[in-house]
């Protein structure tokens, strides 16, 4: 059985700057990690972290879904999981902006969700770093 993560964050910044720090492949080894990322369907890509506890660091991605700059889609296969992840940006007024986080087909119970949550939640601090600068 798999399992949804779904999380949503708020951002003081303008939908298009969101936008591109999320598929701008400069901006997001900022945020998050290394890679090769372009946001064409159909383009595969890899992001790259430091190798931790026998995990070499590398998730393969494809993307699935570009609807600038409102929805972005891309799948996430690592160690044995494969997820798709996507975002949904919405402008809520005031400069500030919702985006929207949903990761299916997480498998591995509750550690497995808690662990994309947690690493998910750490780098949402590094990309409000980004857009503040």
């Amino acid at each position: 059985m798999s399992s949804t993560l779904s999380l949503d964050f708020e951002f003081k910044t303008s939908i298009e700057r969101l936008w591109s720090a999320l598929t701008d492949s400069n901006q997001i080894a900022q945020w998050a990690w290394s890679n090769d990322f372009k946001p064409v369907v159909g383009h595969k890509f890899q992001f790259r972290a430091q190798p931790v506890h026998g995990w070499d660091g590398i998730v393969e991605g494809e993307v699935l879904e570009v609807d600038e700059p409102n929805r972005l889609s891309y799948t996430w296969v690592s160690a044995g999981q494969h997820h798709t992840v996507t975002w949904t940006l919405h402008e809520i007024g005031d400069g500030i902006v919702r985006l929207h986080l949903d990761q299916t087909g997480i498998t591995g119970g509750t550690q497995a969700v808690e662990g994309a949550k947690y690493g998910w939640t750490g780098m949402a601090g590094q990309l409000k770093k980004l857009l503040e600068q």
